[in-house]
């Protein structure tokens, strides 16, 4: 009820208590008497509700929102070198790492926001800076969506060593997770086997379902960016919540934080980096608040019947139901110009059969979306590698032919691409 309580009107709805037959009538896969820490038997659970998305399509929309505000968007951009005026960070020297061309930008103010990256970048201006973000490694094992019902997960509130775990059904598969544990910065995270063995140990006491290590359809690792007292040693008491920070040459450093409280983050930044730079009479203050990111616009809870209907027969004969409502949830109004794509361009054909992801995902995402890698397109616009590692596999030639036709790539680029996704798609599998 402190839950209901904190959340007001927000709340999606009222939490409750429900005895152990209602239980197993809702989520008939959790086992009624645990074995692991004598004979426990169930009493009942407490029910509440949150809410779930794709934070790989949220992050390409809001990329995609900025640019049609006016924002100049790129990506697989790295700063090698910051450009000052005396002491003040005025721009940063910036290099394509596709192509490898450097270029210079300029600003009144710099925001750096470049979650584990971030004090890479600070001790770029002042290699003296003390740290203030502690990159913590988070693993996932994404398992059949028969582990858990469609509608309803299990959160662990405390394990053997005191860490929350959780099954949840996502994108039409199951995810359980998270272990939480300081690691270095690297692009490519990777699970170990003993995360992915505690994850397992720590959900199977409370299942039916005999939690079988072959299951697993893909492993991931992800690294949080956590606010850090330089002093702290480990994860466990380091905050969530994002700290702002002015630093000494005018740099604007926000770090920390999580995704739901990302407007929020945004526009404390957005605020402090217009002060700094002394344009509060020009801009004004941040107003995103109620800004509608790309797709939002013209969605409707229905909106998967209208793609169904446009995409019609370029679905492949009678409209795929599961794939309308794939892209309207992926999409927004966007999909009815991805039904388009696929009906007139005869793209509408599954890259794999037992997922939605259809081929004009990949044309729609090179010509809207920034996609310039097989594995953006996995990865980043699409979340097949993490769903399903083997039906990512499967699905990478086709990837690279269609984004090698849209994108005008060589015969030697797209033999590159694909051994480059192979070795990126090799640290989603299980040791």
């Amino acid at each position: 009820k402190a839950y209901d309580l904190v959340a007001g009107m927000q709340g999606l709805t009222l939490s409750s208590f429900a005895r152990a037959g209602k239980v197993g009538e809702m989520f008939p896969q959790l086992a009624q008497k645990r074995t692991d820490d004598g004979e426990k038997t169930m009493k009942g659970s407490i029910v509440y509700y949150d809410g779930q998305f794709d934070d790989a399509r949220l992050n390409v929309a809001l990329a995609c929102t900025a640019a049609h505000a006016g924002a100049t968007i790129v990506n697989h951009t790295r700063v090698v070198k910051l450009h000052k005026d005396g002491e003040r960070v005025v721009g940063v020297r910036a290099r394509d790492m596709l192509t490898g061309n450097e270029f210079d930008v300029y600003a009144k103010t710099i925001i750096n926001a470049s979650g584990p990256f971030t004090d890479e970048l600070r001790k770029m201006s002042d290699s003296k800076a003390n740290g203030i973000m502690m990159p913590s490694a988070g693993a996932h094992i994404t398992l059949p969506a028969y582990y858990c019902p469609s509608d309803m997960g299990l959160i662990v509130p405390k394990t053997k060593d005191g860490r929350v775990v959780f099954l949840l059904p996502w994108l039409g598969a199951c995810i359980a997770g998270t272990t939480d544990k300081q690691c270095d910065v690297t692009m490519t995270p990777k699970a170990t086997k003993e995360e992915v063995e505690f994850i397992l140990e720590s959900i199977a006491p409370y299942l039916k379902v005999d939690t079988r290590k072959s299951d697993i359809l893909s492993v991931w690792s992800g690294i949080r960016p956590l606010a850090s007292d330089p002093s702290a040693g480990d994860t466990e008491n380091m905050s969530r919540d994002h700290i702002i920070a002015v630093e000494k040459d005018g740099m604007v450093t926000i770090t920390g934080g999580k995704w739901t409280t990302y407007r929020r983050m945004a526009e404390e930044a957005v605020d402090k980096a217009i002060e700094i730079g002394g344009l509060a009479d020009d801009a004004g203050k941040c107003r995103t608040a109620s800004l509608g990111v790309v797709g939002a616009h013209g969605y409707t809870r229905d909106l998967f019947v209208k793609v169904a209907q446009r995409g019609g027969k370029g679905f492949g004969g009678p409209p795929d139901e599961v794939v309308a409502k794939h892209l309207a949830t992926s999409y927004g109004d966007r999909a009815l110009v991805v039904a388009d794509l696929a009906a007139y361009s005869h793209l509408s054909k599954r890259l794999i059969p037992n997922h939605p992801v259809i081929e004009a995902e990949v044309v729609y995402a090179a010509r809207a979306e920034y996609c310039q890698t097989a594995v953006d397109f996995l990865a980043r616009r699409t979340r097949l590698a993490f769903l399903d590692i083997k039906a990512a596999e499967e699905a990478l030639p086709r990837v690279v032919e269609l984004l090698g036709a849209e994108l005008k790539w060589s015969f030697m680029r797209r033999r590159r691409e694909i051994s480059d996704a192979k070795k990126f798609l090799s640290t989603f599998k299980a040791e």
